[in-house]
């Protein structure tokens, strides 16, 4: 049996059910580029089969997931370039991997018996169900050195209670940029726009724009997404055109849909059944 079986096991049953486990024990199940690879790949795969029902994902072991895998971080620092394009791969194989929990037609559950910490956790969360035994834990331990990872924070909002995302977060509190923004998320969903701008600031980004849309701040808005990195996006240019709309600036709404259309042609459709331009249809039509 080759080492990559060995740490993931796939079993299929004839009703249709496809268990991945995790079997990677010396490392605590953790999710090495190899893992997230081979789970992608698995996942992927049963995307497409038309017999499998659902998918399980479980683990052996006492800790489910332990998050990345932190000697493989550590030696990718020895690179010639201290391991930037590592660690620039490494995030997007976990995004890519999320991802495709999330979009999978199969739903996906997380049958947890154990610990489950940092990317594990967000593992976890991703899923469309998760069930968990009475040892189950689950942490971002991180919290406890001053740092908090950004990703697993957006699958957790979504599935706790926005009081608890905000307390796992606020003992993070003080960090750094990183950790003040994701908590600005939490207040733009808990409708404190003014919060959410304070915790945003020096920032420029689509999230801090819509807090600032939200609180009546248009013309902050504005600038705030001219000065992000996708401000020439279509999706820059659809927000353009919503604040635009907002402003009651029927120039800016045709401008930058037309705009926003070029780059993306599936966002007239979405436009057309926005009530953002309802009292713009024939700018909103191309």
């Amino acid at each position: 049996m080759s080492e990559d079986i060995k740490i993931l096991i796939k079993e299929k049953s004839d009703k249709g059910v496809l268990r991945l486990v995790m079997n990677n024990l010396d490392y605590k199940n953790a999710l090495s580029n190899k893992m997230m690879g081979m789970l992608r790949d698995e996942i992927e795969s049963a995307s497409s089969d038309k017999t499998i029902k659902v998918i399980v994902l479980a683990a052996k072991g006492n800790v489910f997931c332990s998050g990345h895998d932190l000697k493989e971080i550590t030696a990718a620092r020895q690179n010639k370039d201290s391991g930037e394009d590592f660690y620039q791969d490494l995030f997007d194989s976990c995004s890519a991997l999320m991802h495709l929990i999330v979009n999978t037609p199969q739903p996906i559950i997380a049958e947890v018996d154990g610990v489950a910490t940092a990317a594990g956790c967000q593992l976890v969360a991703s899923c469309d169900l998760a069930i968990a035994s009475n040892e189950s834990r689950f942490a971002t331990p991180e919290v406890n050195l001053g740092l908090f990872c950004s990703t697993p924070m957006v699958a957790l909002s979504r599935n706790i209670s926005n009081k608890a995302a905000m307390e796992m977060l606020e003992a993070a509190a003080g960090a750094g940029d990183e950790v003040n923004y994701n908590m600005g998320i939490i207040d733009i969903q808990n409708g404190d726009y003014s919060s959410a701008i304070q915790n945003m600031k020096g920032s420029n980004t689509f999230n801090k724009a819509l807090a600032q849309v939200l609180s009546g701040n248009t013309e902050t808005a504005m600038k705030t997404v001219n000065g992000s990195d996708a401000a020439d996006s279509a999706m820059g240019y659809y927000l353009k055109a919503i604040i635009g709309a907002r402003m009651n600036d029927a120039d800016a709404v045709t401008t930058n849909l037309t705009k926003a259309y070029s780059m993306d042609a599936s966002l007239e459709e979405k436009a057309a059944t926005d009530l953002e331009f309802r009292n713009f249809q024939g700018e909103a039509a191309e």
